[in-house]
């Protein structure tokens, strides 16, 4: 079949789902069924039928408003190249900026040191700190247990397994020890707000990475009180927010002894990344 054509059609079936930026998906899409580049797509006239047949299948799927990411099995984030499930959330533009404020509060990046993750996902905090730190070593933790197994195949898959480990758990109960530094983005939405999210979240993402609870700060109180015995003197937390969240997170904070150091900002203005240290 004729590219043109083939992508005419699918930006008017992306159209009709509700999809925004239509045409962009359906090249974004096509790449991926035929395992080229956007410059290779552009040289293509005809699409061979089993390319054709893949990328219907994958339209398909997108036209049901699950996210690309899942249909392709994969996100980048960081510098890293990350393998996704619908057992994890995707990792996102924003979470980058947790990755941001530590590194300029830690720059002693040739030192040793241990970090933690808590809610890990996919890995995706835990390793692209670990890539920044190259003689440090982490430990990740989430609920669930095929979450914890698909991080330690990131590991893997960006030569970092040696220094990484990742354990099913409920957050710190069953971890001993202190840290340098602990990261985490929790569950934070309100649960009355679970059901205003767009259908890719709430369709398809786990509601247990994003129901924080009646207030969304759940998670907060757990991880908060677990902190001032996880980390070492001098270490740090550093916390993913959700909108309008800075000022009770950092309440919860320092009623255990925790002080604000910075509350960074992401792409969007929004304070995103809550850096703690023992008071």
């Amino acid at each position: 079949m004729r590219k043109v054509e083939l992508l005419q059609q699918a930006t008017q079936s992306l159209l009709q789902a509700g999809i925004e930026d239509a045409s962009y998906e359906a090249r974004l899409l096509l790449c991926w069924a035929l395992q080229c580049d956007r410059m290779a797509l552009m040289q293509l006239v005809d699409i061979p039928q089993e390319g054709a047949e893949r990328f219907r299948e994958a339209l398909r799927r997108r036209c049901q408003r699950e996210p690309m990411a899942f249909i392709t099995g994969e996100q980048g984030f960081w510098t890293l190249d990350l393998h996704v499930s619908p057992d994890t959330l995707i990792p996102r533009g924003d979470s980058e900026t947790l990755i941001e404020v530590l590194l300029d509060h830690k720059q002693e990046r040739s030192a040793e040191g241990t970090f933690l993750d808590l809610g890990t996902g996919t890995g995706c905090l835990l390793l692209a700190a670990l890539s920044e730190y190259p003689h440090a070593k982490g430990i990740g933790v989430d609920l669930a247990w095929e979450a914890a197994a698909l991080a330690a195949r990131n590991a893997r898959r960006n030569g970092l397994s040696e220094r990484a480990s990742f354990f099913a758990g409920n957050w710190a109960e069953a971890l001993q020890g202190c840290f340098d530094v602990v990261l985490s983005n929790p569950p934070y939405i309100e649960h009355e707000d679970m059901k205003a999210l767009m259908p890719e979240v709430l369709q398809y993402e786990p509601h247990r990475a994003l129901d924080g609870g009646d207030d969304g700060m759940s998670a907060y109180r757990l991880i908060c009180r677990a902190l001032p015995r996880l980390l070492k003197k001098n270490g740090c937390a550093v916390l993913e927010l959700g909108i309008g969240q800075e000022d009770s997170v950092t309440a919860i904070a320092e009623e255990v002894g925790l002080h604000k150091v910075e509350c960074r900002k992401d792409l969007g203005g929004i304070p995103r990344a809550l850096l703690l240290r023992q008071a």
